[in-house]
């Protein structure tokens, strides 16, 4: 019957839409719309596995090479590979999906997740927006792990132990673990003091009005100069730079190398420790604030008081 639909137009599938692999399996004995089906199947794993093994052993390869010609930090490379990583996997998938012609379903599921996405997308504006300034923060190395920095305008201090794209951990001095989102240090004034091959130093020496600013002035610098692990050049300085209720304030500068919090704190210790030293043999006096309190005391009713007395 000329109207009639052969058993291959019945089932969907045609011999023309089959290529070698469903040919063969429906020479195997498999109705033409399983061995379709098996076709897609087979199609799916092949792309995927193609794809996957092309960018895990050839393009992560060479993304990690153009990493290590930037000198790029390993911390910084880790979570930069686990998205690239991911990207791979989408790209297998998507084309997995494209060469076995599952192209309605892909479809479907790209709306699906467009949707998904931008519920997600409402419900983490916190989490995102912490890892956008993770980015920022491989991409501009305001920081390092192992760097002092200090932020919030001073409040918080410590030493990087460690940056992921969400949140930084700091150790402080007082050996606690601070969890940073990313956020927070990306949103305001960071300070990095170790970040350059010096740091200058200063402190405020305070004299009495009665002694001799140049002589105290000589003492500060030469002991400066003396210790061994502030530098010659820049040369240390003394600035005049207040002159306040009880002393005359002096303020040294100077300048360490390869600075961190430890020989900060320890080779300012000890110059202050030796000017102050200094200050003592040659007479020159550090002094405090001192309230002189005047006035007296006035007594009211003393008849009253010396009638009761009696």
């Amino acid at each position: 019957m000329s109207g009639a639909l052969s058993p291959l137009q019945a089932n969907g599938e045609s011999a023309a839409d089959l290529g070698l692999v469903g040919n063969l399996l429906e020479d195997a004995g498999l109705t033409a719309t399983q061995a379709g089906s098996a076709e897609r199947l087979v199609m799916f794993v092949l792309a995927f596995v193609l794809v996957y093994l092309l960018g895990r052993f050839v393009v992560l390869p060479l993304l990690e090479r153009a990493f290590d010609r930037r000198e790029l930090d390993r911390h910084a490379q880790k979570p930069l590979v686990m998205i690239v990583k991911f990207l791979i996997l989408f790209v297998a998938v998507a084309v997995a999906f494209g060469a076995a012609d599952y192209g309605n379903f892909l479809v479907s599921m790209a709306g699906i997740a467009a949707a998904g996405a931008l519920a997600v997308g409402l419900a983490m504006q916190n989490v995102i927006r912490n890892f956008v300034a993770g980015v920022f923060i491989y991409t501009d190395k305001p920081f390092r792990i192992g760097d002092w920095i200090e932020w919030d305008e001073g409040t918080y201090s410590g030493v990087v132990e460690d940056i992921s794209l969400r949140v930084t951990r700091v150790r402080t001095f007082d050996n606690e673990l601070l969890t940073v989102p990313n956020s927070a240090l990306t949103d305001s004034v960071l300070k990095n003091p170790v970040d350059a091959d010096k740091l200058r130093l200063k402190f405020v020496f305070g004299i009495g009005y009665g002694d001799d600013i140049e002589q105290a002035t000589d003492i500060i610098v030469e002991e400066a100069e003396r210790h061994p692990d502030i530098m010659d050049d820049p040369a240390p300085s003394v600035r005049l730079t207040e002159l306040g209720d009880s002393d005359i304030g002096l303020q040294s500068r100077f300048w360490i190398a390869d600075p961190s919090r430890a020989d900060f704190v320890r080779t300012r210790g000890e110059y202050v420790t030796a000017v102050k030293e200094r200050f003592d043999e040659d007479g020159i006096d550090m002094p405090y604030p001192v309230r002189t309190l005047e006035g007296g005391l006035e007594l009211e009713n003393r008849q009253q008081i010396g009638q009761s007395a009696e």
